[in-house]
């Protein structure tokens, strides 16, 4: 069935997506069983009951909000959100109650050194992630677009803390430019090196088409080749027995701390801790991949403002130290000016407003009808119809790294 899995609540014109295909979750052990029932040759009988309901329905999203002392009861503060999801799957211990637990103590250590935050912190904890498809979220968002648009700096995450086992931390996934954030919590907080991982379309990711750069979600993994494992996250995720004995309060503590680690300098750093030089240099890498793909379809119109942006943010490292007061204003004016412009072409294919389907996608899904000029025949006329939808990405991406750059040009200039 070619029907696409909805990123949250449908539209009239995406109703039509909604998968009409029944999903089953087989257990480990009952799977070994049939499998190996099967080999011998035998026709084990399995009956599935399901009863699917996709009526519209209200559920519930809790929102609390702290401001930074500077800032009480100014409704433009900026603000970070942290945010996770609080519906389960059975028990739901694990995924998301320990995630839950660790929300609560970063905010609680948090709020002890409120007087020293230079922007404010939101906390939402979301409904409808794995009953709605991130329902919660995106409707919040929707809801929320203006306010999230003028005052959101960073979207934080937090998804199955501290289970049993998990022993993994430096494949944690970050946008570019939160990566040194996120791999600074991890070295300083765990002792384990950071590799870094793209963000993937998960975890109440909401947020791209708004343009506010996101972290973590998952944080600590199962190692690979753990027995019975089904994933990352431990064979008990997902079924009845996500109980406490998953949860490893050692565990539980390290991942809060790195939490509240990315928090508090997102929180309380005089500049936000945004690195687009990361961004771009990750951009170059990937415009260099995608050349033999592009089938001689030039992007030097991307490659020349993505080098630019690279040694604009050279520039403004150095200089963010001995900033002023008058001075940091127009910088994380600017580096909110950069985040509408380049996260939106970074991890959305569509316009801000929307919402992509819930399917992996590439870096840049915005640059995709370019890939796809290398499988098609130079002077026909398929060849022809896809570099005009190429031109038109490359002109989108061109643009938003047009404003990014005038708007660190200002703050430079500043």
């Amino acid at each position: 069935h070619d029907a696409l899995p909805i990123w949250g609540s449908p539209t009239n014109e995406t109703i039509h997506d909604m998968p009409r295909t029944v999903a089953c979750s087989v257990s480990y052990d009952d799977g070994m069983a049939i499998r190996a029932r099967l080999a011998k040759g035998e026709h084990p009988a399995v009956v599935l009951h399901a009863e699917v309901d996709t009526s519209w329905r209200k559920t519930p999203i809790l929102v609390a909000e702290m401001a930074a002392p500077d800032g009480e009861g100014d409704s433009d503060q900026p603000f970070v959100l942290f945010s996770g999801h609080h519906d389960t799957w059975y028990y739901g211990v694990m995924d998301n109650g320990s995630a839950n637990a660790t929300m609560l103590e970063a905010a609680r250590l948090l709020a002890t050194r409120r007087h020293e935050w230079a922007r404010g912190l939101r906390i939402c904890f979301w409904s409808g992630h794995s009953h709605g498809r991130y329902s919660g979220s995106v409707w919040y968002v929707d809801e929320h677009w203006a306010d999230l648009d003028r005052r959101c700096v960073a979207h934080v995450n937090v998804d199955s803390t501290g289970g049993v086992g998990a022993s993994v931390l430096e494949n944690a996934a970050a946008a570019s430019e939160l990566t040194i954030l996120a791999g600074e919590a991890i070295r300083e907080r765990t002792g384990h090196p950071y590799l870094g991982k793209r963000k993937s379309r998960s975890s109440d990711d909401s947020l791209p088409g708004v343009g506010v750069p996101s972290m973590f979600g998952i944080l600590s993994e199962q190692a690979p080749g753990t027995v019975k494992m089904r994933n990352s996250l431990g064979w008990w995720w997902h079924t009845p027995h996500d109980t406490i004995d998953k949860v490893d309060p050692a565990n539980l503590v390290r991942d809060t701390q790195v939490f509240v680690h990315v928090l508090w300098r997102l929180l309380s750093a005089a500049v936000v801790p945004l690195d687009y030089g990361a961004h771009a240099r990750a951009l170059l890498a990937e415009l260099d991949r995608m050349a033999p793909a592009a089938g001689g379809f030039s992007l030097d119109a991307l490659v020349g403002p993505a080098l630019t942006l690279r040694d604009q943010c050279e520039v403004l490292a150095a200089r963010i130290e001995a900033a002023g007061p008058a001075e940091t204003i127009l910088i994380n004016d600017a580096l909110m000016k950069v985040s509408r412009a380049l996260v939106p072409v970074d991890y959305a294919r569509g316009d801000r407003f929307d919402h992509d389907p819930a399917l992996p996608a590439n870096p840049w899904p915005s640059l995709d009808p370019v890939r796809a000029l290398g499988a098609l025949t130079p002077g026909t006329d398929a060849h022809y119809f896809q570099t005009v939808a190429a031109t038109r990405a490359r002109n989108r991406v061109a643009a938003a790294l047009r404003a990014a750059t005038a708007a660190l040009d200002g703050a430079l200039a500043g």
